[in-house]
């Protein structure tokens, strides 16, 4: 049977007692991305009614639409273990007992758009406004009704609409079979941009022909109208900041374990934080960490991690980070590295894949264009190469600690470490692991000073760090060569380095002199071996702060 596409609609009231800023970060960072994960929901959006002092006072003021490829999903358990006590959070359980809701699914009935109209969800058009008319119709009983409506729309009624300013597209539903609310509802959703003709001479127009009044006094039995802004566009990862800043936001962790939101005490910046997933194209999950400015159009910092660690190499970086007055206008994206785990997919791993991986957190968050990525080793290689491949994701980048291209005998040094690791054998909770004697000798090489306790920590990453994730993750080091597109890129870029990381401060130096047609900055840090991060944040944060304010 095909599938027969439609919405989901659903309105919304909380209760006076709810607090706004629960209510915004359960729906915006629990359940809608929930929903937006499941493969037949191909969008959500939210939208707060703009009538509440008009024809709307007293009705719900909140509206969520979700595009479904195919509504009889809806009924399936794929979905409906969602709205089950079993698979809900407490707090999904508290926050709807304080909510009046409403919920519709309606089959797709037909469609019209204008020349302008863009969709809401493509990431790259960045487009965050618009208004939506919510006409919702109950006929006479008699099918000579329903034809009578789609005639009067496909003929007259949408024709007249869109010569008003501002309109967009129509589009129009009824009730589904699969709803099982018995009677038939039918409803028409026209957008129109932020600035628009509504109760214009042309909008009035066209609700007042002849016709128009005929069908309302003939065959409409009810007509309800309401309409909305565009609040939010749900992805299918939690990113929403903004109520974690207020005081009375608690800290929330998902049933699985794998979505957290942290108030603003408690992440960098005065945003909070929110620790979730994303998953890539090619079915892999991504763990990431969000933090920083609560502005939902906040400048994006990416940072990438070498290989073997966790985003915890950050850590202090990120608190020198957001000391700084300057800095307190970004989110900062910490993300697990493919490789981290055993769940690196099915693919060969190569610095094009980790490339696309950014890419893939970008879009799942919403954001058209990263301000910087900064990266480190194998992150350092792979910030370069979304710079090169992505030019209109990245406005810029930092590379650090890492090579234009794989070194002479850089497979087989490689492989040696995979031969020390499989020879210890090492293993936690029952997975290889690399183990101790590889993490010693890794971390060695990569620390220029004595710090014992930065060495201990690093040390314990290392340690951790998945043996399959590693033998798979490190053949993307085994044969790349970047040099060719370097010097034709137009992305603004930095190269840095740690002053004790072997022969990698000229390599480094070359690699800037041979970028673009006029060269990038170049520079050393002092006191630092392969982490410069890690050794001297301090000193890490003065290179990246200068760089983000301009050249």
């Amino acid at each position: 049977m095909a599938p027969t596409p439609g919405i989901l609609y659903v309105t919304m009231q909380p209760k006076p007692g709810l607090p706004t800023s629960q209510f915004h970060d359960w729906y915006n960072n629990e359940h809608g991305p929930t929903r937006l994960r499941l493969s037949f929901i191909a969008n959500g959006f939210r939208y707060r009614a703009t009538d509440l002092d008009g024809p709307g006072k007293g009705l719900p003021e909140w509206l969520a639409i979700y595009d479904v490829t195919d509504t009889a999903e809806l009924t399936k358990d794929g979905y409906t273990r969602l709205r089950t006590d079993a698979v809900k959070s407490q707090r999904e359980k508290d926050v709807m007992s304080q909510i009046a809701v409403d919920r519709r699914i309606l089959d797709f009935v037909e469609s019209r758009e204008s020349e302008d109209f863009r969709r809401l969800e493509d990431v790259k058009d960045g487009l965050e406004e618009n208004v939506i008319v919510a006409v919702s119709l109950s006929l006479h009983p008699g099918e000579e009704h329903r034809k009578e409506l789609d005639r009067w729309y496909a003929v007259e009624h949408i024709d007249m609409l869109s010569k008003v300013p501002g309109w967009l597209r129509t589009r129009r539903f009824m009730t589904s079979p699969v709803d099982g609310k018995g009677a038939t509802e039918y409803l028409a959703l026209h957008e129109y941009a932020p600035k628009n003709g509504l109760g214009g001479d042309k909008f009035k127009a066209a609700i007042s022909t002849p016709w128009a009044e005929s069908i309302m006094t003939k065959t409409v039995q009810e007509r309800r109208r309401r309409t909305y802004d565009l609040s939010y566009t749900f992805g299918p990862a939690p990113r929403d900041l903004a109520p974690l800043s207020s005081a009375d936001a608690p800290i929330f962790t998902s049933p699985d374990g794998q979505t957290k939101t942290l108030p603003g005490s408690q992440g960098g910046g005065s945003g909070g934080a929110i620790e979730s997933y994303v998953t890539t194209q090619d079915g892999v999950h991504l763990p990431y960490r969000l933090e920083g400015s609560s502005d939902p159009h906040a400048p994006l910092i990416v940072l990438s991690n070498s290989v073997l660690v966790t985003w915890g190499i950050w850590d202090e970086f990120i608190t020198a980070f957001f000391s700084n007055a300057a800095n307190e206008k970004y989110r900062v994206l910490r993300y697990g590295t493919r490789g981290r785990t055993s769940d690196c997919g099915s693919q060969p791993v190569t610095i094009d894949v980790l490339a696309s991986d950014i890419i893939d957190l970008l879009d799942a968050l919403r954001v058209p264009k990263a301000a910087a990525l900064v990266g480190v080793s194998l992150g350092g290689a792979t910030v370069l190469n979304a710079a090169l491949k992505y030019p209109n994701r990245v406005a810029a980048f930092v590379s650090c600690d890492t090579n234009a291209n794989s070194p002479a005998g850089n497979s087989k040094a490689w492989g040696d470490r995979i031969a020390v690791a499989e020879k210890e054998g090492a293993s936690q909770a029952g997975q290889p692991v690399v183990g101790e004697q590889l993490a010693e000798m890794t971390t060695k090489r990569w620390f220029a000073g004595n710090n014992e306790s930065r060495f201990r920590t690093v040390k314990a990453m290392v340690e951790s760090n998945s043996l399959a994730g590693f033998k798979k993750t490190v053949e993307a080091l085994f044969a790349y060569d970047l040099r060719g597109e370097m010097k034709v890129s137009e992305v603004r870029g930095a190269f840095v380095v740690g002053s004790g990381d072997g022969v990698l401060p000229g390599a480094m130096k070359e690699m800037a002199a041979s970028y673009g047609k006029n060269g990038a900055e170049y520079v050393v840090v002092d006191g630092a071996g392969h982490l410069p991060m890690v050794e001297e944040p301090r000193k890490f944060e003065a290179v990246i702060s200068k760089f983000l304010a301009g050249p």
